[in-house]
C-alpha cells in the first residue's frame, strides 16, 4: 500500500491564510514564457501553448504514485499517450514526506519530482515555505474544498475516499467491530501505516474511534480498541502492500476504500473473495501540488490540468476515488458512467478531520500509540 503518505509537524493556521497569487508578465509565445512562474494556463498563452511547452520538455517526473492507488496506472498512461511525453516514476510506495524530501535532495537536477500527491497535513506543513509553486487550474472554482484548503492554490485537493476495513472472505463476514476480537483473527489485522506519519493510518483510527462514539477531537476510544486488538494478538505491526495481501500475510486491512475496491477486483480475478466493512464514514483527501523547482515546469502544470480536469476526474472515479470535481460533474450531467458505476451518484463526501484536529491527535498518539500497540 501507499501506506505512508506521511504527515507530521505543526499544522498551524495555514489553512486559512491566503497568499496573493503573483501576476507574472508573459507573452503568448511559449518560447518566451517562463513556465516556472505562471500561476494559470492563461498566463502562459493558454492551454495550447502549455501543451506545446510540455511536449518540448518531453518529460514529467512523478513520485509516490503506485498504479493501484486511485487508478494512477491509467492516469499516467493516459497523460503520456495524450501528450507524447515520457514519465519518470520514482519511489511508488513512498510517503508524502518522502516526496518533499526527494524534491529537496534533488533540487536543481533533472531527477527532482515535478509534482506531488500528498496528504493534507504535509500539504499544510509546507504551505508558504517556497516548496510549492502556486498554480490555479482551469476548473479550480468547481473543485470541492479548493478554496478552503488553500486559497492561494499552492496545493489543490484532488480526490477523496472513505476509510473501510477490507478482509478476506475466507474469514467469514464482519458485522461489528467486536468481531475483530475473535481468535480467528489472531495475527491477521493490519493498519495501513503508522498514524504518527501515515494519513491513511490516522484516518483509520478516526474511523474506528467514530464508530465507537468518539470524535475527531478525542481519539482515546479508538486507541483503546486497537490496544484490545493488540492484547488479543490480533493486531500486527505490518504495513500492508499488494504482496502481503496476495500472500495472505495481511488478510484484514484498515485502509482507503478505493484501494479496497481494487483489491476486490484483483481477488475476484484470482477466484477469491475480498469483502469490505465500514463501521463509520470517515473521509480521506489528498492534494496535488507543483514543485517550486520542478525541472519540467510546463509538464508539471499540464499534469494538474489533466488530473484535476474532467478526464482525470473520470480516471479517479473509475478507480473508486471520488474526485473533487465530482459534485460539479454530477450537477452538470457530465459525470462518466464508469465513474458512477464505481463510486455511485452521491453528492455527499464523508466527514473528515481538519488539519488542526489531525495535529492534536498526533500529539496524543506520539506516546499513546506506541504504548497501545508498539511500533512498526
Amino acid at each position: 500500500m501507499k501506506f505512508s503518505k506521511i504527515t507530521s509537524g505543526s499544522l498551524a493556521a495555514a489553512l486559512v491564510v491566503a497568499l496573493a497569487i503573483p501576476v507574472i508578465s508573459t507573452t503568448s509565445a511559449a518560447a518566451s514564457t517562463d513556465y516556472s512562474k505562471i500561476t494559470s494556463a492563461s498566463q502562459g498563452g493558454g492551454m495550447g501553448a502549455l501543451v506545446a511547452a510540455c511536449k518540448k520538455e518531453g518529460q514529467l517526473n512523478v513520485i509516490a504514485l503506485p498504479h493501484y492507488w486511485a487508478n494512477y496506472g491509467d492516469m499516467l498512461t493516459g497523460f503520456s499517450k495524450t501528450y507524447g511525453v515520457k514519465i519518470d516514476e520514482a519511489n511508488p510506495e513512498g510517503s508524502s514526506q518522502e516526496e518533499i524530501d526527494a524534491a529537496v535532495t534533488n533540487k536543481g537536477t533533472n531527477r527532482s519530482p515535478d509534482v506531488f500527491d500528498i496528504g493534507l497535513a504535509v500539504a499544510v506543513k509546507y504551505l508558504n515555505t517556497g516548496t510549492f509553486a502556486p498554480y490555479m487550474v482551469k476548473k479550480w472554482n468547481y473543485l470541492q474544498f479548493a478554496s478552503t484548503v488553500d486559497p492561494s492554490a499552492q496545493v489543490t485537493p484532488n480526490y477523496t475516499g472513505t476509510m473501510t476495513i477490507g478482509y478476506s472472505g475466507a474469514l467469514g463476514t464482519i458485522t461489528t467491530l467486536d468481531d475483530l476480537l475473535d481468535p480467528k483473527f489472531k495475527g491477521k489485522i493490519a493498519l495501513n501505516g503508522d498514524p504518527l506519519g501515515s494519513s491513511a493510518a490516522m484516518n483509520g483510527i478516526f474511523m474506528i474511534n467514530k464508530a465507537l462514539g468518539g470524535t475527531f477531537d478525542d481519539v482515546t476510544k479508538g486507541v483503546a480498541f486497537f490496544a484490545k486488538l493488540k492484547t488479543a494478538g490480533n493486531f500486527i505491526n505490518v504495513n500492508p502492500t499488494e504482496a502481503t495481501i496476495a500472500s495472505g500475510q495481511t488478510p484484514v486491512v484498515i485502509d482507503n476504500g478505493y484501494i479496497q475496491a481494487g483489491v476486490i477486483k484483483q481477488m475476484a480475478a484470482a477466484g477469491k473473495v475480498w469483502k469490505m466493512y465500514t463501521p463509520a464514514a470517515v473521509g480521506s483527501t489528498y492534494n496535488s501540488a507543483v514543485s517550486a523547482w520542478a525541472p519540467h515546469p510546463a509538464c508539471a502544470r499540464l499534469w494538474l490540468e489533466y488530473t484535476l480536469g474532467e478526464t482525470g476526474a473520470s480516471v479517479f472515479a473509475s478507480g473508486g476515488a471520488t474526485p473533487t470535481l465530482w459534485i460539479w460533474l454530477l450537477k452538470t450531467g457530465r459525470a462518466s458512467e464508469a465513474g458512477k458505476a464505481s463510486i455511485g451518484k452521491s453528492k455527499i463526501i464523508a466527514e473528515k478531520a481538519t488539519a488542526d484536529q489531525t495535529a492534536k491527535a498526533r500529539v496524543y498518539l506520539k506516546t499513546a500509540w506506541p504504548a497501545a500497540v508498539g511500533t512498526n
